[in-house]
């Protein structure tokens, strides 16, 4: 006699996020390109036109970009306090 097999159950992956909140108009506009042979990403919101250029490393991706975004940007309005 055979045993059952049991039924084999995929998750699907979580994948990365492509558009993010913007830190000034609290809309989801971010986008980011990269230009990864200048090693630059840039950074723009859709809703209220914030661009900033940043440089990357070739391993960044997405979240790390937009994560270096946020940082200058709190740095940014620490500094104007």
């Amino acid at each position: 006699m055979g045993r059952r097999r049991r039924k084999i159950v995929k998750l699907p992956k979580k994948q990365l996020p492509k558009v993010f909140q913007c830190p000034i108009c609290n809309e989801v506009s971010i986008n980011i390109h990269i230009e990864k042979n200048q090693k630059l990403a840039t950074v723009k919101c859709g809703k209220c036109g914030i661009e900033s250029h940043i440089s990357i490393i070739p391993a960044d991706q997405l979240v790390d970009i937009y994560c270096k975004f946020t940082d200058a940007l709190s740095v940014k309005d620490e500094t104007h306090e």
